[in-house]
């Protein structure tokens, strides 16, 4: 009975506080200020919970999260770019220059082996002044059947010449295929534009001495086949120098003695 006593006269206190409390707001409702809950713990100070500025600070910390997430973003791209140039700039481990200057350094070799009229302007001017153009009419049979073997020697060698160059040129072909396979695998592999640029650089290299070579053989065929010609044309200028000098009329016939029989 003694704790039911108890409770009916703390209930009318707590009303009249509640009563107390809810008048004053309800009096000036204007100037009232925003929700807040109270909370009081033992008997210290309330802690006042404001849901307005709790929700304020999350939206701020969400937006900083969200910059945050967005620097370290831009850092990645930006790790990533630095990857990416550091790649770019990566140079080529492989080169195939040297093969092909030994290439080229064979077949210009060739050609500088050229037999009795080389490559060379005035050295050609030369021969074809003293062995071609002129065939003298005074000149004796044996002086032009010397002429004539020399000029059938330069067309021999020209001849030979160029099958040696064909010979270099052919040779120099699997040098080049496996440059060639080398070279589309180093390009197929860059893990760079600088060295799929190397590798595009040295397969151009790498056509330029097939087309030196193939220059080479078109030289020598050419030159084979001018000393031929110009073989063919002094022997039909040999032969009309002979001929004429077959027909130019002489002294007449001049009767001798002549012995047939000895005693």
């Amino acid at each position: 009975m003694i704790p039911n006593t108890l409770a009916r006269f703390k209930l009318p206190r707590v009303s009249m506080l509640a009563l107390a409390l809810a008048v004053p707001l309800s009096a000036s409702p204007l100037l009232a200020p925003p929700a807040h809950a109270l909370f009081g713990f033992g008997s210290g100070p309330f802690i006042v919970y404001d849901p307005t500025n709790h929700a304020e600070n999350l939206l701020t910390a969400a937006r900083a999260l969200e910059q945050i997430n967005n620097q370290i973003s831009q850092l990645q791209n930006e790790a990533q770019m630095l990857i990416n140039q550091a790649r770019n700039l990566t140079s080529l481990p492989y080169s195939a220059l040297s093969a092909l200057q030994q290439n080229v350094d064979r077949t210009r070799t060739l050609l500088s082996e050229a037999q009795n009229i080389a490559f060379d302007v005035q050295q050609i001017d030369q021969m074809f002044q003293q062995d071609y153009a002129n065939i003298p009419l005074s000149s004796s049979d044996a002086q032009l059947l010397s002429d004539a073997r020399t000029r059938w020697g330069n067309t021999v060698g020209g001849l030979q010449d160029a099958m040696r160059v064909q010979a270099g040129v052919v040779g120099n072909i699997d040098a080049q295929r496996a440059q060639l396979f080398a070279l589309v695998g180093e390009s197929q592999s860059a893990v760079g534009a600088l060295q799929a640029t190397q590798a595009g650089n040295q397969l151009l290299a790498l056509q330029a001495q097939q087309i030196a070579d193939l220059t080479a053989v078109t030289a020598a065929n050419g030159r084979a086949e001018a000393l031929a010609e110009a073989e063919r044309a002094a022997a039909a200028e040999q032969g009309r120098v002979q001929r004429e000098r077959f027909l130019t009329p002489g002294t007449g016939y001049q009767p001798g003695s002549v012995q047939m029989f000895h005693n």
